[in-house]
């Protein structure tokens, strides 16, 4: 019998448009693999309408909160359905980034130093030495990311606007300069390693990650070895440490600048990395030998509870 697998996308946070991509992209590919499909937008009745189609399988494409927090996850389980992806627990745990760097720094990953903030007291005087990092501690796709740059005499002002979206709770971060890169780790194996580089801007951005051209991805990575192989045992160690199953991807900084620190810390894994046409994890996937209908197709008979 041919299996049915419910693809959720879409969704109410930030990442809506993206996640409509990806979930259209894997539903494509799951169909020609010879799954039935239907595809979900998800919305607050996500439960009711589930209960009714009874899948055998859904495939999570959801980013950001409720899909990539372990909010859904929480609802498959008390439904019964398999998903793909992380559990409840290493879902709401990557999410949280303040509270990942403490389980991988137990691990003995190393993470960038910093702290959570209130928005009003950075938008009033620096909160770390420039150049740092604010970003919100429950987002992905580098949302709400703002970089202060050396030399920057005042902090961001539009972190104390009335129409802030991303809570008043944020993350500080040293910022560590060199190179952007990416592992995904599949089961229990470490895919390459990318050298994200920017085309236009600065650094890795929302515009960078989704539109055509925003950047050029290097695979395999153009560094040394044995930095090659620190930043697959880290993706692999921060995988496991905080619990992840199925796909996920961990995103690096690696400082390779002169008279830096030669350092390779881990910024974060996200348990629900994009599936979209210019994403990082099928193009790591197609580097390993796996096509985008192989690794949709392994996603899915990955698919479990209790995760």
């Amino acid at each position: 019998m041919t299996r049915h697998v419910a693809v959720l996308m879409g969704g109410w946070s930030a990442e809506r448009e993206v996640s409509l991509r990806s979930g259209a992209a894997c539903a494509k590919a799951l169909e020609e693999q010879g799954y039935r499909v239907t595809d979900i937008d998800m919305q607050r009745d996500v439960a009711a309408v589930l209960a009714a189609l009874r899948p055998d399988v859904v495939f999570n494409a959801l980013h950001g909160p409720f899909g990539e927090d372990g909010t859904v996850q929480g609802v498959l389980e008390i439904l019964g359905i398999p998903y793909t992806h992380s559990g409840v627990l290493a879902s709401s745990l990557a999410m949280r980034k303040d509270r990942a760097k403490v389980v991988m720094r137990a691990a003995g990953v190393p993470v960038p130093e910093g702290r959570i903030v209130n928005r009003f007291d950075a938008a009033k005087a620096h909160v770390l030495p420039p150049p740092y990092v604010i970003k919100p501690i429950a987002e992905g796709s580098s949302v709400g990311v703002t970089i202060v740059r050396d030399g920057r005499s005042h902090p961001p002002q539009e972190l104390a606007r009335a129409d802030w979206p991303f809570g008043d709770e944020l993350l500080a971060e040293t910022y560590i300069p060199g190179r952007e890169l990416t592992c995904a780790v599949m089961g229990d194996k470490a895919l390459g390693v990318i050298d994200i580089r920017p085309a236009t801007g600065e650094w890795y951005d929302f515009d960078a990650k989704y539109a055509a051209g925003g950047s050029v991805h290097v695979l395999p990575a153009e560094i040394k070895p044995k930095i090659y192989q620190t930043v697959r045992e880290l993706a692999l160690t921060a995988h496991q440490a905080l619990g992840c199953r199925g796909v996920s991807r961990a995103d690096l900084r690696y400082d390779d600048t002169p008279g830096g620190t030669g350092a390779v810390v881990v910024l974060e894994v996200n348990t629900q990395p994009g599936m979209t046409e210019t994403s990082l994890v099928p193009e790591l996937a197609a580097h390993a030998g796996h096509s985008f209908g192989d690794l949709v197709r392994w996603m899915v008979e990955d698919a479990s509870l209790n995760r």
